[in-house]
């Protein structure tokens, strides 16, 4: 799907109209990047039903903010799905069936055979196209055409601080208690990470999809009690050569489990891709 603008094509003669789903830390940063963007609207927000009221107060009255797709008066020129992987299946599909387009922030979902069926099946049926997000990492289009060529490894090193871990397996079985250095949390397949941490590893999917899958790619979780950001690392060796990729992130100021270039992956997608593609 190219949301790419034509050299020289001037501004749509209205705003994108843009759906939200979720607003945790990236739906309430996309919102307000984006409140006074004469390009793209973000009219309508699907959330849950005890946050309802709250976020009304934050968008104000302009934008419909509601619990369910049916509730919406409008239908979208696009939804951007920034709520977790249980709306990937509650939401995502059905817009795909209306064959409205996705943006997908919560691609460790993809991990599950059955998600993917789910999403083949309702963009074969309504003709709309799910886009996975790059969120926190970079280079991925390196890794993807590295691929092409035939890749022997891929390994994806996160490292958080111990608090960004908090309310995850790690914490539930222990391994956050009285650690002073550096401690690996999980170590095995993208697939069972994206599984067991999925508002952590949503990276470790993204790197997955772009090079030899959930199976092969190698993961390895860090709590680190002296991290003051989260750092994403990528190694990988194959007939290209061999590449190594490094960000040491801000977390987002709302949730420490997210880098804030999550947030900034998907206004750059909105701004640099809408721009211009509808009439």
């Amino acid at each position: 799907m190219n949301y790419q603008r034509p050299a020289g094509e001037r501004c749509r003669e209205r705003p994108a109209r843009v759906t939200l789903i979720g607003f945790g830390s990236i739906g309430a940063t996309v919102f307000d990047a984006l409140i006074d963007d004469p390009d793209i609207v973000i009219d309508q927000i699907i959330t849950s039903p005890r946050s309802l009221e709250a976020v009304r107060q934050w968008v104000g009255v302009t934008t419909v903010v509601a619990s369910a797709a049916d509730e919406l008066p409008r239908r979208p020129d696009l939804v951007l799905e920034c709520a977790g992987h249980g709306a990937i299946g509650d939401h995502v599909v059905p817009f795909l069936r209306q064959g409205v387009d996705c943006a997908m922030v919560s691609i460790g979902a993809l991990a599950d055979e059955v998600t993917r069926a789910a999403l083949r099946a309702a963009q074969a049926q309504g003709g709309g196209h799910a886009v996975p997000l790059t969120g926190a990492i970079g280079g991925l289009d390196a890794l993807s055409a590295a691929a092409v060529g035939g890749l022997d490894e891929v390994h994806y090193i996160g490292r958080k601080p111990t608090e960004g871990w908090r309310g995850t397996p790690a914490e539930a079985t222990g391994a956050l208690d009285d650690i002073r250095g550096p401690k690996v949390i999980f170590d095995g397949e993208a697939g069972a990470a994206a599984r067991l941490y999925p508002k952590n590893a949503n990276v470790a999917a993204a790197v997955a999809l772009a090079g030899i899958g959930f199976e092969r790619t190698r993961v390895q979780l860090i709590a680190d009690p002296r991290a003051t950001g989260n750092t994403h690392t990528v190694q990988a060796r194959g007939n290209f050569g061999e590449m190594r990729i490094e960000i040491r992130a801000n977390p987002s100021a709302q949730n420490r489990k997210t880098s804030a270039l999550a947030s900034y992956s998907a206004i750059r997608f909105l701004r640099d891709g809408l721009v211009g593609r509808l009439p």
